[in-house]
């Protein structure tokens, strides 16, 4: 299933181009995390630790067009 984008005005993003630009882009972003979190775990670090960082990571993220 796909998540449906909403722009900030609450309109439905449509745009097929938009759309696929974004589903590339977080299917990039969770295979780097997901080879992250392995290595993490190889390291021997604590999963929920490392679910933890990785969630204030992405709540961290800032708007660099403001």
């Amino acid at each position: 299933m796909r998540q449906v984008w909403y722009s900030t005005d609450g309109e439905k993003i449509v745009c097929a181009e938009k759309l696929k630009v974004m589903q590339q882009d977080i299917d990039e972003l969770r295979q780097i995390a997901q080879d992250a979190f392995e290595d993490g775990i190889l390291m021997g670090i604590d999963p929920q630790q490392l679910r933890q960082y990785f969630a204030q990571l992405m709540l961290s993220l800032t708007d660099s067009f403001d």
